[in-house]
């Protein structure tokens, strides 16, 4: 069994929009996804620090939501890095429908990531990561 995470721009779940921003989404959509590649079952889980995000908090976060996986539409290199260290897999560069992102990826139709080319403004929690 494998757990994936997509940060969300809303709570609705499978039928939500993907979140351009990995750090500063308002929610992750942790899906369960069998063996064959079939989602068991999905919680829509609420990115406590979506107002104060503070580089470092966010892949700490994930990562104790035991995933193996988080897809988002973009992610600082830092965080990337951190996501590296812990063993999670990181795909990036997707956007459109939660639901939809998250059928590509178990197809096979995306993969890899790539740390965003705007500037990260740290101080103020600005950027993806």
């Amino acid at each position: 069994m494998k757990k994936i995470a997509l940060a969300a721009e809303d709570k609705l779940g499978l039928d939500g929009e993907m979140s351009m921003h990995f750090g500063r989404c308002p929610s992750y959509l942790v899906a369960m996804v069998n063996d064959d590649n079939t989602v068991s079952s999905s919680e829509v889980i609420e990115n406590p620090y979506f107002q104060e995000h503070k580089p470092g908090q966010v892949p700490r976060f994930v990562n104790s939501l035991e995933v193996n996986v988080i897809i988002a539409g973009g992610m600082g290199p830092k965080a990337i890095d951190m996501f590296a260290g812990f063993g999670i897999e990181v795909v990036t560069g997707v956007g459109g429908n939660v639901g939809n992102v998250l059928k590509a990826y178990l197809n096979g139709e995306i993969s890899g990531a790539a740390g965003c080319s705007h500037d990260h403004d740290h101080d103020h929690g600005g950027g993806c990561s």
